[in-house]
């Protein structure tokens, strides 16, 4: 495999202004997973409980994703409820049951500890580090996820991890909690002063900017009519741009720059339905063409 993603697979019980769906399949591993392997080979580790449905292990599996680090557990499944009534980019949660995610203790086989490439999603830092710590060689490149909990509760941690590793995920919010800056290229400053080369600050229908060494990039959000689900966006956008940048083995500026669009083009088709409704049945056509459109979208002219 080339990526390794770490992190919760869920049921999520979401309400919209497009309508209502329970008991969804979601979860930060599995949004990421899905989104990568449109580019490559992911193998992803984390839990289900016994109520897990058989038609969605077929469904990763269709997708061709190594779920042996999937480990089931006797209980239910990490339910997560919320609502997106009032601000279409802010989730208000309502309810969050972590059952068997809750003793949730990441076990890698050699094979896991051995890829390339490692996506610690939005889990608590204590288990982010312990599975960096046991990969059997430092990846090519390591980025992370986080969210405000984690800031709030476990900062110093999550500072250890995120001094090393390469990339640091983080919405508007969270980067301007993290670093006490109000002002966003001078909080990703800040994280760059932290240890990572490249941070990636998510700005959900703004779309995310890129910054790296020497150098800063912003990917737009595609101008979609109708946004029905915004769960998840932010794990297929780190899917995309995770996945984009395994398939070609390469990080520099040019690759990161693309990664953001590729990432930006996975997020505007997890928002266009519920759950994976809409990310699990794509085509590379697909992916192609609304590549293409962002391409159209940020093209211009130099001034002569």
């Amino acid at each position: 495999m080339k990526i390794l993603v770490v992190g919760s697979v869920a049921y999520d019980a979401v309400e919209t202004p497009a309508g209502k769906r329970e008991s969804q399949l979601g979860g930060a591993a599995t949004y990421f997973s899905v989104a990568a392997s449109y580019f490559t080979e992911v193998g992803m580790i984390g839990v289900v409980g016994d109520d897990f449905d058989p038609a969605d292990i077929a469904m990763l599996e269709s997708h061709d994703i190594d779920i042996s680090g999937l480990i089931k557990a006797d209980g239910k499944t990490f339910r997560w409820t919320g609502e997106y009534m009032e601000d279409i980019n802010t989730a208000v949660t309502l309810d969050t049951q972590l059952n068997v995610f809750g003793s949730f203790e990441p076990e890698l086989s050699d094979a896991h500890a051995n890829a390339p490439y490692l996506f610690l999603a939005n889990i608590d830092p204590n288990l982010q580090l312990k599975v960096l710590d046991a990969m059997a060689n430092r990846p090519k490149m390591v980025a992370n996820d986080t969210m405000n909990l984690w800031i709030d509760i476990a900062k110093p941690a999550l500072s250890e991890l995120i001094s090393k590793v390469d990339a640091l995920l983080i919405n508007e919010e969270e980067a301007k909690q993290l670093t006490g800056e109000d002002h966003l290229p001078d909080a990703a400053s800040a994280i760059t002063g932290m240890g990572p080369s490249s941070t990636v600050i998510k700005r959900g229908e703004y779309g995310a900017t890129l910054f790296g060494e020497n150098f800063s990039f912003a990917a737009p959000a595609y101008p979609l009519e109708r946004v029905v689900d915004p769960t998840g966006a932010g794990d297929s956008f780190a899917g995309g741009f995770m996945g984009y940048l395994a398939s070609v083995d390469k990080v520099d500026q040019e690759s990161l720059r693309t990664a953001a669009i590729v990432g930006s083009t996975m997020a505007s088709f997890a928002v266009e339905d519920f759950g994976l409704d809409r990310t699990k049945n794509l085509t590379h056509s697909d992916i192609a063409e609304r590549f293409e459109a962002f391409v159209d979208l940020t093209r211009f002219n130099p001034l002569t």
